[in-house]
């Protein structure tokens, strides 16, 4: 008789719902842990057999997966945006828990990457500058949008420069608008110099992984886009080509499509004038996506071989925004392949493709 088990647990911050299955799907145990470290480790040590235990991605996951991972044979960290089945019917944790052993049992799971520990130092500065990154254009947005909505023109940066905020809060006459916007300036003071440190921390550990110097010899990958990079990406060899970067970068083209074959004449012929919806993938990286495009508009306004490529395709009848992404997906593929060969970056092929 086959040993193998199926553990699905629906993880929630106080307890987690354990559902277990045998090969064949029949259900063979049920219980409620609390989220617990011991508790955990005690519950698989007591199974026999190859254990196989899937959850979703989520704040714990990262957690449990370095708890959980030496003691089972599988251990399958899913995207949550691509269990559909977990969406059917009734709903309750018991019933996640089995949906997902089940799940986990015919292998119809999107695993999230989890691994390489040798650059979580890296991975979590990486976020921590990010993070921070987001509250300080929060912030600017906000005081902009108050001197917006007060009809007062503020393009450029001069609106945060210290030196010139006592002249832009006199221009406006409500007092309790003037002291919104002073709170507003305390709060950017407080975290500028929180994201400078953090960007300091950054750059320290940078150096300790040598595929940072590496990508840094790309044009507008700069010494923070190539950390956030390695700390993002962690391994080029998690994407097997390219495309499959693309796709996780947000740069893949998705199409919808139906009906593609009419029959003429008793024979089957292919649709030519079928309607197909485009657009690019909405189940990305949000951070990789905003480097790569960051990086893509930098090397597009600079001199360079970036900046030659991207003139070309505009030459050639190509809008500027798909320009742009062509030139982003081309820096994408640039990176993988040097971070995969270890190679110098090499100007050459750009300077054909532009020709």
């Amino acid at each position: 008789m086959s040993q193998e088990k199926y553990i699905g647990m629906d993880v929630h911050q106080a307890t987690i719902s354990v559902a277990v299955m045998d090969g064949r799907g029949k259900l063979m145990m049920e219980c409620v842990l609390e989220t617990k470290a011991s508790t955990v480790v005690e519950f698989i040590r007591g199974l026999q057999g190859t254990l196989a235990v899937t959850l979703e991605e989520g704040t714990s996951a990262a957690w449990l997966h370095d708890l959980l991972k030496p003691g089972v044979s599988r251990l399958v960290v899913c995207d949550p945006r691509k269990n559909a089945l977990l969406k059917d019917g009734n709903k309750s944790d018991r019933m996640d828990a089995r949906k997902l052993a089940e799940l986990l049992r015919t292998n119809q799971l999107h695993s999230v990457y989890h691994g390489e520990h040798g650059v979580r130092t890296l991975k979590e500065l990486g976020r921590s500058y990010l993070s921070i990154t987001q509250d300080v254009t929060r912030v600017m947005n906000r005081i902009k949008a108050l001197y917006r909505s007060w009809a007062i023109p503020c393009s450029g940066s001069a609106v945060y420069a210290p030196r010139h905020r006592a002249e832009w809060l006199a221009k406006i006459v409500e007092p309790g608008v003037r002291m919104r916007a002073q709170r507003l300036y305390q709060q950017l003071d407080g975290l500028q110099p929180v994201r400078l440190e953090a960007g300091r921390e950054l750059l320290g550990e940078s150096p300790k992984h040598p595929a940072v110097k590496l990508l840094r010899q790309i044009p507008s990958i700069g010494p923070i886009r190539s950390a956030l990079l390695v700390g993002l990406l962690q391994t080029p060899h998690r994407f097997r080509t390219k495309r499959q970067l693309w796709a996780y970068s947000g740069f893949a083209v998705e199409t919808q499509d139906s009906g593609e074959y009419r029959c003429v004449r008793g024979k089957l012929q292919r649709n030519r004038e079928r309607i197909t919806v485009r657009g690019l993938s909405n189940n990305h990286n949000n951070d990789l996506k905003n480097l790569f495009k960051g990086a893509a508009i930098s090397a597009s306004t600079r001199p360079g071989p970036f900046r030659d490529f991207y003139v070309a395709l505009l030459a050639k009848g190509m809008r500027p925004s798909m320009a742009r992404l062509t030139l982003a997906r081309k820096i994408a593929a640039i990176t993988l392949t040097m971070w995969k060969k270890g190679v110098q970056f090499d100007a050459q092929p750009l300077h054909r493709q532009a020709a």
